[in-house]
């Protein structure tokens, strides 16, 4: 299984947030299907809430076409949600996205619209900077 050439960095920047690495890749069996998702991690919030746990599917959108890209990580998004309902229904699911690509791309009035309708949460990263910058929900 390939790695996405910002993978690394994006799980340097949850360990410099505090968030401790549990799986990599995050491997799921549903109902006769395997599944990787690139990253899963916690972090201790407070005593009394407990861990957070979340799941983290990482992009580049360096292929020739934003759409094309968009296609493949909206259908893998979606795909490892439900997935994550059934085995891991603690978990919540990002999509990583470049600075870059969030400020062109996912900027357009059509891809903000889907984002919402298919309420997909993106962590958005700075690989210049090597760090989180934004998280999206």
């Amino acid at each position: 299984m390939a790695k996405d050439i910002y993978h690394d960095l994006v799980k340097a920047a949850l360990q410099k947030e505090g968030w401790t690495i549990t799986h990599d890749p995050y491997e799921l069996r549903v109902g006769g299907v395997q599944m990787y998702i690139d990253l899963g991690a916690e972090r201790l919030i407070a005593a009394e809430r407990g861990d957070t746990k979340i799941a983290v599917e990482i992009k580049s959108f360096i292929g020739v076409s934003a759409i094309t890209d968009f296609h493949l990580a909206h259908g893998q998004f979606m795909d490892y949600r439900y997935a994550l309902e059934e085995e891991a229904p603690d978990r919540k699911l990002y999509l990583a996205v470049p600075l870059n690509v969030y400020k062109t791309f996912f900027s357009l009035q059509f891809i903000q619209r889907v984002v919402q309708r298919s309420q997909i949460s993106l962590l958005i990263y700075d690989p210049a900077r090597e760090v989180i910058v934004q998280w999206q929900t």
